[in-house]
C-alpha cells in the first residue's frame, strides 16, 4: 500500500507540474511518528467541527483597506462519529477552515504557517485570487515553515480555498478546505442570521459505521468511492447543540460550499424554499428566486436566503439522498408560535 500510494502521488504530482499547477516542491512527504497529544491513537480526539455560526460580521459600507488573514495547517486526530476517530489535516484545527470576509478593493495579506509537528508539506490555493496558482506556490511550506503572499480582491463572490499540494485531492479529502467571502461595494442585503456550511467526503479503508480509529484509503479516493459524506467535517455535525437555530419571521443566509474533492452537491433544505439564490456564488448577478434545490460543484459555492415563516425542525441534505445514510444531514431549528394558516397536520373532514 505504501509503495502504491507514493507511486500514485508521484504520478499525480508530475501531472500537476506538467500542467503548471504546482512548483517543484515535495509531492508526498515521508510520514514520521506523531508525538503530540492529537496524533493517531491519542486518547482524547480533537473536536474538529466548525460551528455554523463561526463567521465574522458583515463589512457593509466601509472603504478598501489592507487586511491580513492567517492560517495554520495542523494535522490532528478528531472525532468523526460516536466511537470513531480519523486523522484530519486541517486549517486552524477545524473543518472547514476559517470563514474569511473582505470586500472588493481590499489588499489581502495571507500568512500560512505549517505546524512543526506536521508530517506533510501544505499550502493554500484561494479561488478568490487573480495570480499564480491562487497563492499555492507562494505558500508551499514544509513543517515549521511560514510563507505568505499579497493579493488584490478584484471580484466579488463567495470562493473556496483549499490545500493544493499534490495529490491535492488527498489533502482536501482529509479536511483542508474553507471559504472566503469578497463582498461587493456597499455590502450584501442584510439578513437576520448568517451560517457557514461546507460539504466534504472522507475515504476510509474501513466501511461506514466502523468504530475505532479509521485510516484513509488511497484506492477509494482514486476511484471516487467515499465511505463518509459530511457537513462541517463529521457525521451529523450540524445537529443537536450545533444545529442552525433561528426564529420564525427571521431571514437567514447560508453560505454553502463544497470542498469535495470529487462529488457535486444538490443542496436542499427539507420543508423550505430558497427565496433567493446567488447561483454559483455570483454576488453581482441577479439572484434566482423560489428555488427548491441548487447544484453546487466541488470547489464551488452558493449563498441562499430564506425567510422562515413556520416553526419546526428543518433538515439540511444533499438531495442525492443515499448520502444521508453516510452521515450527511444537518438541522435548522426554527422557534416560534404555530402558523396553522400556513401549515397544519390533517385536513378538514370532507366526503368523497
Amino acid at each position: 500500500m505504501t509503495t502504491r500510494r507514493h507511486l500514485l502521488a508521484t504520478v499525480a504530482g508530475a501531472t500537476f507540474a506538467a500542467a503548471g499547477v504546482m512548483g517543484s516542491g515535495p509531492v508526498l512527504a515521508q510520514a514520521r511518528p506523531h508525538e503530540h497529544a492529537s496524533g493517531p491513537g491519542a486518547d482524547a480526539p480533537v473536536d474538529i467541527v466548525r460551528s455554523p455560526t463561526d463567521l465574522p460580521a458583515a463589512i457593509g459600507k466601509r472603504g478598501p483597506r489592507t487586511v491580513r488573514i492567517g492560517l495554520e495547517t495542523v494535522e490532528v486526530t478528531g472525532k468523526l462519529a460516536d466511537g470513531t476517530t480519523y486523522h484530519y489535516w486541517t486549517f486552524n484545527r477545524k473543518v472547514p477552515g476559517p470563514f474569511f470576509r473582505v470586500r472588493v478593493g481590499d489588499t489581502v495579506e495571507v500568512v500560512l504557517e505549517n505546524h512543526p509537528d506536521s508530517t506533510m508539506v501544505h499550502n493554500v490555493d484561494f479561488h478568490a485570487v487573480t495570480g499564480l496558482h491562487g497563492g499555492g506556490h507562494a505558500t508551499e511550506a514544509a513543517p515549521g515553515e511560514q510563507k505568505g503572499f499579497t493579493f488584490k480582491a478584484l471580484n466579488a463572490g463567495l470562493y473556496v480555498y483549499h490545500c493544493a499540494i499534490p495529490m491535492a485531492a488527498q489533502h482536501i479529502a482529509n479536511g483542508m478546505y474553507g471559504m472566503i467571502l469578497v463582498e461587493p461595494e456597499g455590502g450584501l442585503p442584510p439578513v437576520d442570521r448568517e451560517f457557514y456550511v461546507m460539504q466534504g467526503e472522507l475515504y476510509t479503508e474501513q466501511p461506514f459505521g466502523t468504530r475505532g480509529h479509521l485510516t484513509e484509503s488511497f484506492d477509494k479516493l482514486m476511484n471516487e468511492q467515499p465511505e463518509y459524506y459530511v457537513f462541517n467535517g463529521a457525521v451529523e455535525a450540524l445537529t443537536g447543540d450545533r444545529a442552525l437555530k433561528a426564529k420564525a419571521g427571521e431571514t437567514v443566509r447560508i453560505y454553502f460550499g463544497v470542498g469535495g474533492p470529487n462529488k457535486t452537491s444538490s443542496f436542499h433544505v427539507i420543508g423550505e424554499i430558497f427565496d433567493k439564490v446567488y447561483n454559483l456564488a455570483s454576488l453581482t448577478s441577479a439572484p434566482l428566486k423560489d428555488v427548491q434545490t441548487i447544484t453546487v460543484p466541488p470547489g464551488g459555492a452558493v449563498a441562499v436566503d430564506m425567510k422562515l415563516e413556520v416553526p419546526g425542525d428543518y433538515v439540511l441534505v444533499d438531495h442525492a439522498l443515499s448520502r444521508v445514510a453516510r452521515g450527511l444531514a444537518g438541522k435548522l431549528v426554527v422557534e416560534g408560535p404555530p402558523r396553522p394558516d400556513l401549515f397544519r397536520e390533517g385536513v378538514k373532514q370532507v366526503g368523497f
